[in-house]
Order: C-alpha cells, then structure tokens, then sequence
C-alpha cells in the first residue's frame, strides 16, 4: 500500500476548514486499502489582531462581510452544504468571534499522541465552535475538549498557562503565507502539490491518488 502525506493549513473559525475535513475524512476513507494517509495539521488565522477575550461574533461578522443579510445569505449557503456532508451547522449558538492562538497551540501538543489523537482534537474544536457554540478560545473549554481526546488536562493546563509554542506557532503562520497561503483550507499532498479550498470528495479522491501514484507535471 502506498503512503502519502497530507499537511491541512486550517483554522478552527472556518466553516469551510470544517467542511474541508469532513470531504477530506470521506476520501480517505474511500481509499482506504489503496493509499495509507498520514494527515498532519497546521495552524492558519483569519483573525489574527482577535484580542485573547474575543469579540462579538454577529458584530464581527457582518463588519467583515458587508451587512446582516449578507452574514444571513453566508450562513444559509453553509448550512445547506453542511447537511450534504454531515456537518449540522448552528451558527445562531456562536456568539463569540475568538482568537485561536490557543486552540492552535492545543492541535499542536496533540500531534504528540500521533495523527489520530490530532485529529480529534481539531473534530472536536470543530464541531465545539460551529455546533455546540462554545467558544474555542477559551482555555476551560480548550482544556474540556483535550480531556475528551483523551490528552492529560493537567499537563495542557499547565501548558496553556505558559508561553509554549506561540512562537512557534505564529512562525509556522507566516512560513504558511509567504509559501502563497492566503486562504484556508489548503492541503499539502506529499509536500509537493496544494490543492486550495474546500473541494469536493471527488475531487480530493482523484488529488490523493494522483499524488500517490505519480502525478503528472501539471497535477496540482
């Protein structure tokens, strides 16, 4: 069996980072037996100046896409496409617009435990932010969610309490955006080829088995 790996800048605030993974966890699955992919996740943000507190989501929203009914128009259209992938959309219980310096720091310690204990971490920071309308940027909730993945919640308290890892995560940010990230989600196959946006399973079905078996020059 064939093995690729697949690096996803995302960040946790994006509901198309979410839609991105569900599409991305079907086509793994749909090549399971064929291509053995190791999924890697880094951090992007698309608030990055957010103060640690937060600010109000709805405020925050319709500032940064011109107006409630275009927030309204957004959010109908996600919902929609949410359904299709399994993904049940609550955007009426999201009240806080975070900064996720933390909730990246959070995804990074996890890795320590291996793909899959990474990889719960960042479905339950989804579905926490976009479902339950918890806010992901604070450090009770953070430390709620590693316990559920199983991570020691003494030792991420500990952790979150200091300054680990906040360097380095801003430092991976700015490498993402000088590489050309300007928008997220963005996945990385076989550190070679970049495939931008939430794209459909199929289309990341066909990226994945390119990049394993030799794409051609123009893949991508």
């Amino acid at each position: 069996m064939k093995t690729l790996s697949i690096d996803v800048v995302s960040d946790v605030v994006c509901p198309w980072c979410y839609l991105g993974k569900a599409r991305l966890d079907r086509a793994v699955a749909a090549l399971s037996g064929e291509v053995d992919v190791r999924i890697n996740w880094h951090p992007y943000q698309l608030d990055p100046d957010l103060p640690p507190e937060g600010v109000d989501h709805k405020a925050h929203l319709a500032a940064k896409l011109g107006g409630t009914q275009a927030v309204d128009r957004a959010h109908a259209m996600l919902q929609e496409l949410g359904r299709a992938d399994g993904i049940a959309f609550d955007f009426d219980a999201v009240r806080i617009s975070p900064n996720t310096l933390d909730a990246h720091r959070l995804i990074r310690w996890a890795a320590t435990g291996g793909p899959e204990a990474q990889d719960r971490v960042v479905s339950l920071l989804f579905k926490a932010n976009f479902e339950e309308g918890r806010n992901v940027g604070d450090r009770t909730v953070l430390l709620d969610i590693a316990e559920t993945a199983g991570l020691e919640r003494q030792v991420i308290e500990t952790l979150l309490l200091s300054e680990a890892d906040k360097a380095d995560i801003l430092a991976e940010i700015d490498a993402a955006r000088q590489m050309g990230v300007t928008g997220v989600p963005c996945f990385i196959l076989d550190r070679r080829f970049a495939v931008m946006g939430a794209q459909s399973t199929e289309v990341l079905v066909e990226a994945i088995h390119d990049a394993a078996n030799g794409p051609s020059d123009d893949a991508g």
